[in-house]
């Protein structure tokens, strides 16, 4: 017998789930649930393994092409849900990838007892990098941009309401990166979606960041030839030199910048005054390093992204924006060259465009069009405030790709919006991480890496007994 499950049951359910154990028939019987728009595809239970219980895995079709997984807990639920975001462009249903290494998106839920769920944003794509299925297809853009978040937790609340005769009674979102775009897409348009929302490395605005930025980054470090001008062994070099001028900044010398802020670095030391050698820096180094340290501007001098390559980043280059000496690495080429050809402008340009295409004085008020589709650095939090949300934001002073300084400034203007820190912070915990790389993919100074951060634990203390979250560091 098919189950029909619509919003108006999922309202009158019971708010206590049962958290009996389920059965192997209840699992397989899901294959017959009938939603809006949506098709069950296939319903099976998976053994426990590792830190995760059994559950019930389930995939459905959002019409027009979002995939969904749920993972059901087939025993001990926690009465909660759990959904988490996607990394790059996404298209890789079940896990998350930031650029380094495949990470299960849902484990962190999972495995505390959850019912979970994540997508793929709307599309199929054998790379994380790779844009080409938003060409000409703004349906597309669109369920990337924001509505697979809603589509996700909707379709998620009806299977949990047919597995277990009962609705949710909270649901928390996380994601890094892309990830942590949809973390604050969320809070902009479903404010009551979520109850705490945690949001990693933010890139929320995608079009400023992967347009703009990367393409700055892209020109800076192109010769006229077309040659790479910064490579693994310069990085390597300024790093050294870096770390030698600013570790003690803040009274400590650990292998760490507390905030590049606060130390300003003078490369002339590794001027050449001969010759070019392994050992110094050219003309055109030093320039490809000041801008890559300014950030984007036009003629006039007007910054067009919030800051730029934060020092203490170096040891990470390789991956974003030199690659090293077996040609692995170097993601922030494919990243904007992908996003520049089929997705930031309303029109596209296709595959000829390259990242030298991108006009500094015309091409920013082009990407205003797909900006409304797909990011979310409005900092007037105040829906989600009024909601009760509680939001956790986290990033690496040591990230190249998605600069610390733009959820610096968008912190600042939402606590100017709430009328003050003391106001945003009954709703919003902001921590800077001294060594991180982006999402903390690759270990830092002192091993520090996203195995070092555990930002559910607070985010659960904060929503179940009112306590602020003093750290994510994971004990």
């Amino acid at each position: 017998m098919k189950q029909h499950v619509t919003a108006m049951a999922l309202a009158m359910a019971a708010a206590v789930p049962a958290y009996a154990q389920q059965s192997d028939e209840a699992c397989t019987a899901l294959r017959d649930t009938v939603m809006d728009a949506a098709v069950v595809t296939s319903a099976r239970v998976m053994p426990a393994a590792d830190t995760l219980p059994a559950y019930c895995e389930v995939r459905v079709t959002a019409r027009p092409a979002i995939s969904i997984e749920v993972r059901l807990p087939m025993q001990d639920w926690n009465g909660k849900y759990y959904q988490s975001g996607c990394g790059g462009f996404c298209g890789i249903l079940g896990r998350a990838d930031a650029g380094g290494g495949w990470v299960n998106a849902m484990r962190p839920g999972l495995e505390r007892g959850y019912a979970t769920a994540t997508s793929d944003s709307g599309h199929h794509a054998l790379s994380v990098t790779e844009g080409s299925w938003a060409m000409n297809n703004p349906n597309a853009e669109r369920d990337w941009g924001w509505r697979s978040i809603g589509e996700t937790h909707r379709v998620a609340q009806a299977l949990i309401g047919a597995f277990y005769d009962g609705a949710s009674e909270q649901a928390i979102f996380q994601g890094c990166s892309t990830g942590g775009r949809m973390a604050h897409v969320a809070a902009q348009r479903y404010p009551e979606m979520f109850d705490g929302i945690i949001s990693g490395a933010p890139a929320m605005d995608y079009t400023g960041l992967v347009a703009t930025k990367m393409a700055w980054l892209v020109q800076a470090n192109t010769a006229a030839d077309g040659s790479q001008i910064i490579g693994p062994g310069e990085a390597t070099l300024i790093g050294d030199e870096v770390m030698k001028q600013c570790d003690g900044a803040d009274g400590t010398e650990d292998g760490l910048i507390a905030d590049p802020r606060a130390c300003s670095v003078d490369l002339a030391t590794l001027a050449c005054t001969g010759e070019d050698s392994a050992s110094c820096l050219g003309e055109a180094e030093l320039a490809t390093v000041a801008k890559w340290r300014e950030g984007p501007h036009n003629a006039a001098g007007e910054q067009l992204y919030p800051g730029g390559i934060p020092e203490g980043s170096e040891p990470f280059w390789w991956l974003w924006l030199t690659g090293n000496d077996q040609g692995a690495g170097r993601s922030i080429p494919a990243f904007v060259e992908n996003f520049g050809r089929y997705m930031a402008f309303a029109t596209d340009p296709g595959p000829e465009w390259t990242p030298l295409d991108f006009d500094f004085e015309t091409d920013p008020a082009r990407l205003e069009t797909m900006s409304a589709v797909y990011n979310g650095d409005n900092p007037d939090l105040s829906e989600f405030r009024a909601a009760g949300g509680k939001m956790i934001v986290w990033h690496g002073w040591a990230d190249a790709i998605v600069t610390p300084y733009k959820t610096i400034e968008w912190y600042d203007q939402a606590a100017e919006l709430a009328g003050g820190e003391d106001t945003l912070k009954e709703n919003v915990a902001l921590f800077m991480v001294p060594g991180l790389d982006h999402c903390g993919i690759l270990p830092g100074p002192g091993g520090i890496s996203a195995a070092s951060l555990d930002p559910m634990t607070p985010m659960e203390a904060w929503l179940n007994d009112g306590t602020r979250p003093a750290s994510i560091l994971a004990e």
